[in-house]
């Protein structure tokens, strides 16, 4: 009677999870993490370069280059919060992983996501107003404005992600510890309890839908409206490097945004996509991005290139 009414620890939260990697293909672990290692080294060195070349020029702290700054920021500790743990699950069976690990990584996860979302989007917001009202730009987008901006991007990751914990705190999961998965999501989560998840799913897609589904939106309007001043040019040469430029910055968007929602909407609806192919898009969708943002959004900066050259030819 006792244990009924007060369930042990153990029934209510296990004290460790089990992460398996990629059902079904734990044989192939030792190959498949070659890949996604070489991604990570990248996106490490890559994002380290970007940081480390924009604080020690002082001629690049302008609005453009601090928000590329957050963005590898994000970028870095997106990738960090997963990579170091699959990588072991792959090559040194580390499966297990602490309760309150688990739901730690969790909410990094979630929330630097979407604080990267509100950075893509405040980086959107910067492209348009430097060509679409270039005699405003300094005025409007200030030291001030960007620093409340950036606290704006973080504070609100750590607001709508935090809820999370709670959700997950409160299910009961009747001794079930076994996550198919390479890392600790929400949904991922709450699917072992043993009690209604109704207000993990209601609470994960309003989230989903009106805060990075918004971002969206406003990332396609912005871009939207520079492509219509971009068309009044009267240069082709200057629509071309406009173009090429814009479409590089959205090509990287729609490779951060559309995995992301596949993996997303697959914890919900799709019952028939294979695990395999759910638990290796849901992380490339940390990992790629990583990789591509500092090609596209610094190396394809003139300004960065060459001092990326510059820092090339000193240690030559």
């Amino acid at each position: 009677m006792h244990a009924a009414s007060v369930p042990n620890d153990t029934a209510f939260h296990p004290s460790t999870f089990i992460l398996l990697g990629i059902p079904g293909m734990q044989d192939q672990h030792v190959w498949i993490a070659i890949p996604f290692c070489s991604m990570y080294i990248l996106a490490l060195v890559g994002n380290g370069t970007i940081l480390y070349i924009i604080m020690t020029d002082r001629a690049l702290h302008e609005p453009m280059y601090l928000f590329l700054c957050l963005l590898s920021i994000t970028d870095l500790i997106l990738c960090s919060t997963t990579s170091p743990k699959m990588l072991t699950i792959f090559w040194l069976r580390s499966h297990i992983i602490s309760f309150h690990g688990c739901l730690t990584q969790m909410f990094f996860v979630h929330a630097i996501f979407a604080t990267e979302s509100a950075v893509l989007l405040a980086m959107a917001f910067d492209r348009y107003v430097a060509i679409c009202r270039p005699l405003h730009y300094t005025s409007i987008l200030n030291a001030t404005v960007i620093g409340k901006i950036g606290l704006a991007c973080v504070s609100r990751g750590l607001l709508f992600v935090f809820p999370f914990v709670i959700l997950i705190e409160r299910l009961p999961f009747c001794g079930h510890h076994v996550i198919p998965h390479t890392y600790c999501e929400h949904m991922g989560i709450a699917k072992l309890a043993c009690a209604s998840i109704k207000p993990n799913t209601v609470y994960g897609l309003t989230v989903a839908l009106s805060v990075t589904g918004m971002d969206v939106v406003l990332i396609a309007t912005s871009y939207g409206l520079i492509l219509r001043d971009v068309l009044r040019l009267p240069s082709k040469v200057a629509q071309f490097r406009a173009f090429s430029t814009c479409g590089a910055h959205i090509c990287v968007i729609l490779v951060f945004y559309i995995p992301a929602f596949f993996s997303f909407f697959t914890h919900r609806f799709g019952h028939r996509v294979p695990p395999q192919v759910h638990i290796v898009l849901a992380n490339l969708y940390l990992l790629l991005p990583p990789v591509l943002n500092p090609l596209v959004y610094g190396i394809n900066t003139k300004q960065i290139r060459i001092r990326i050259f510059g820092l090339f030819m000193e240690r030559k």
